[in-house]
């Protein structure tokens, strides 16, 4: 028994014997057009992104703590006036679906906090300053 199966827009003949198939391509065979898709339903909008971190001038004397890369701040660990030394946790960042610690690049008070909790921020933004 003979059969016509269309694969990926290609027609196949394919011949069937006493539990044997073989596959027999055949250009001369038309493929019958597809049938239409019924319509698909409007998928609900997504949820905003979350706003990246603003382009914020650093104060003069201060000292910013960059992102190492791009991500989303997961957490800040720190609050405006607290002393940190270098080398504290300052935030979390989460890039590559991986969470990085931040830490301080000098002692010093915290001065500004930049960056948000749930923001994004690009290679070298300014996620906080310590002066």
């Amino acid at each position: 028994m003979k059969y016509n199966v269309t694969i990926n827009n290609k027609v196949y003949e394919v011949e069937v014997e006493k539990g044997k198939a073989n596959l027999v391509r055949t250009t001369d065979v038309v493929a019958a057009p597809a049938p239409a898709a019924a319509p698909v339903a409007a998928a609900p909008a997504a949820a905003p992104a979350p706003a990246a971190a603003p382009a914020v001038a650093v104060a003069a004397g201060s000292t910013p703590v960059s992102s190492p890369m791009p991500g989303t701040i997961l957490d800040i660990k720190v609050t405006v006036g607290q002393q940190v030394k270098e080398g504290d946790l300052v935030a979390i960042l989460e890039a590559m679906k991986m969470e990085n610690e931040i830490f301080a690049s000098k002692s010093g008070s915290v001065a500004q906090i930049i960056a948000a909790k749930g923001s994004t921020v690009d290679t070298g933004d300014a996620i906080i300053t310590i002066s």
